[in-house]
């Protein structure tokens, strides 16, 4: 939610990317028909300190694991599982996941991740194909 909000204050071009929160849209993978690339951002699991960084596919995520890696894993895998099987799976899918402090349930961002969003934000530009010109956040992806 934080950094859909953040992108869509972002100045983006407008016909190049679209911004959603697809935690409160149940029906969320009827927007992606027509999508090339879908770039998902969620809380991730990875066992890293808090504000760490990863991308993977969705063909990296084991469903076998007992400890859900997402708050949203399940709902999301299925989705995409359901968007395969009628073809309007996007070409490619990518998975920006950040560490959080906890895994409960909450609206607000620690203060620890509220200092990683421009962070978070340039490698979801990044990956986008987009320019991202803050010079204060400079270093590569941590996973």
């Amino acid at each position: 939610v934080h950094i859909a909000q953040a992108l869509q204050s972002a100045p983006l071009p407008s016909n190049a990317v679209e911004i959603i929160d697809g935690g409160t849209l149940p029906d969320a993978p009827l927007l992606f028909e027509d999508v090339d690339k879908l770039i998902v951002v969620d809380a991730v699991q990875g066992g890293d300190k808090p504000g760490t960084i990863y991308r993977f596919h969705p063909e990296e995520i084991s469903l076998d694991s007992r400890t859900p890696m997402s708050l949203h894993q399940i709902s999301l895998m299925e989705n995409l599982w359901m968007m395969e099987r009628f073809g309007q799976k996007p070409k490619d899918t990518v998975i920006i996941g950040v560490q959080p402090e906890d895994m409960n349930w909450g609206l607000e961002l620690s203060a620890k991740l509220q200092q990683r969003v421009p962070r978070i934000i340039k490698v979801v530009l990044e990956e986008a194909g987009l320019e991202y010109s803050d010079d204060s956040e400079k270093g590569d992806l941590e996973k």
